[in-house]
């Protein structure tokens, strides 16, 4: 299709913003082109995290935000193009058909996009394409908050919120697309060799990902797509509202029901087919309604948003920030000492630990793509600090094959904080997560676990998270014997812990030792050198670049 004399030709690239509301960059294309063309491209990373490969309920949800869009531009006349290849060579096949257009896309912060977007920027210099390119993936621009704070990423929580009060309230939602004098351009000779088009949205097998097999059925079905986002939203609204009125913040956090039907907008907020924005102000302003007026603390009623915030920030300028090696703010604490071999790691992943808590989390896992926070919390630190001893980056690794609303940035930096390898928690030797107790108090009758794993179900509830307490008697009443129907453990938790313990004691103890006599810094770069420092010497680091 040649564009049509006084017509100009727009193609919109989806990559995370997968929704038609408070998107910027499409929203300014259309009101500068008058023919529409959509497209999608499966590019090696699926368009979708940092992982190169994902699992079946990641493709799946993505699919169905891709299906949702394209029966949104159904309804108008058009469809979405997906199609896989590189995508400067799409777009130069795009050009070959349309001829001159625009093109606009969301723009993606965090490091491992930079490459794909610099190749994409220099193509369209090269080849006089005009591009739109604004960013809606967070609140603020992260290298806008770096700024504000002296050039430096703020090290700590509290001097990112700090520095988020500087900036003020984030921007609102842009206005909703006028679809009326939108027409649709049609691909008609489109493809190559090395460029695939779809017929039309194609199933997960088309794309060589199938679903694993052995796994119990999906008690939890999660549905992508920004129609079902934005009715999730409302159904979340309704729920802040009765904790508002009750004067409960965050209720999703204070009340944590692992049974209960998820409420979470993680992986709508990750793909991009519901607006942070949007998410955002809507929990404002309800907020404002109800109290008459009061303006909260971001941090009180979106506080899971700021985290994210801060976790987008910190990763920006930061290419290593998902792996110990080369990462200015993570510590380079001797992981694998202590069990943390192959063996142990994929008895995590599948599930296999001998702690029910904590192989119904990881079954979850697998067989729905998600679990909720305080679950992520208690696998994270079995697998490192806690029991395990076995470097965040293999958890890293299995979080984003598998988790349907896995953002680099967001899940490099939750393992980095359970860990203690950067972030306020840097070398945390007073908490740790015990896989017993913290599922008893979560559960007491572990309902949860039995859901997950039924070769317990059985067992009196006192064995429910110990189950190599029960009596062989027992055990064989309930149909479960350790070493043959549920594995022993994998460790002894309390020996474990103890002994992790320690270690991080020796390191911390090593790293106040040999500390810098002169910890003042007097330039931004003197604070990149000790970004690995602990808490109480980045304290004053921070003060000493806003005083």
């Amino acid at each position: 299709m040649a564009e049509l004399p006084g017509q100009k030709v727009g193609v919109h690239w989806f990559r995370h913003g997968l929704r038609f509301h408070d998107n910027p960059a499409l929203l300014e294309l259309l009101q500068s082109c008058q023919v529409f063309v959509p497209i999608f491209i499966f590019d090696g990373f699926t368009g979708f995290s940092g992982a190169k490969t994902v699992s079946y309920n990641r493709i799946r949800f993505l699919l169905e935000c891709l299906l949702d869009l394209n029966n949104q531009l159904a309804a108008r006349g058009g469809r979405l193009y997906v199609c896989a290849g590189d995508p400067p060579k799409v777009l130069h096949k795009l050009k070959e058909e349309l001829g001159q257009f625009k093109l606009s896309f969301d723009e993606d912060y965090e490091p491992i996009w930079h490459q794909r977007d610099l190749a994409v920027r220099q193509w369209c210099q090269n080849e006089g394409i005009e591009f739109i390119e604004r960013g809606s993936h967070t609140l603020w621009d992260p290298r806008t908050v770096i700024q504000t704070n002296g050039g430096v990423p703020p090290l700590t929580y509290q001097m990112f919120v700090h520095t988020m009060k500087v900036l003020g309230p984030p921007p609102r939602p842009v206005s909703d697309i006028d679809w009326s004098c939108v027409s649709f351009g049609k691909l008609e000779n489109f493809g190559s060799d090395n460029i695939k088009l779809f017929p039309g949205i194609p199933a997960a097998e088309e794309l060589g990902i199938s679903q694993e097999s052995g796994l119990g059925e999906r008690v939890v079905v999660w549905e992508g797509g920004e129609n079902r986002a934005l009715r999730q939203l409302q159904d979340r609204v309704i729920v802040e509202a009765e904790a508002f009125k009750r004067g409960l913040y965050l209720p999703n956090q204070a009340q944590p029901d692992l049974l209960a039907p998820p409420t979470s907008l993680s992986a709508a907020l990750s793909a991009g087919c519901l607006s942070v924005r949007r998410f955002y102000w809507e929990i404002h302003d309800l907020y404002k309604d109800i109290h008459q007026g009061l303006q909260p603390a971001s941090e009180n009623i979106t506080g899971q948003l700021i985290w994210r915030e801060y976790f987008y920030t910190m990763s920006v300028n930061n290419p290593s920030y998902g792996q110990v090696t080369g990462n200015p703010i993570c510590l380079g604490i001797s992981w694998g000492q202590g069990g943390g071999n192959e063996e142990a790691v994929e008895r995590w992943r599948q599930g296999q630990t001998g702690y029910p808590f904590i192989d119904a989390a990881m079954r979850q896992l697998r067989q729905e793509g998600w679990i909720h926070h305080i679950a992520r919390n208690a696998v994270a630190c079995f697998l490192t600090r806690g029991d395990l001893w076995v470097s965040w980056e293999a958890g890293l690794a299995h979080f984003l094959h598998q988790l349907i609303d896995a953002d680099w940035s967001v899940c490099a930096g939750n393992w980095l904080w359970v860990s203690s390898s950067a972030f306020e928690q840097l070398l945390d030797c007073s908490q740790c997560v015990c896989p017993v107790n913290y599922g008893r108090r979560l559960d007491p009758h572990g309902l949860y676990v039995k859901r997950y794993v039924p070769e317990v179900q059985h067992l009196p509830v006192q064995y429910i998270y110990e189950p190599w307490k029960a009596s062989l008697e027992v055990q064989e009443k309930s149909n479960c014997i350790i070493g043959k129907d549920y594995p022993e453990r994998i460790v002894n938790h309390q020996q474990a812990s103890q002994k992790n313990r320690q270690m991080m004691i020796r390191i911390r103890n090593s790293l106040v030792e040999n500390r810098p006599q002169h910890c003042c810094p007097s330039s931004v770069e003197e604070v990149r050198q000790f970004m690995w420092l602990p808490e109480k010497f980045t304290d004053h680091l921070c003060e000493s670049v806003h005083t």
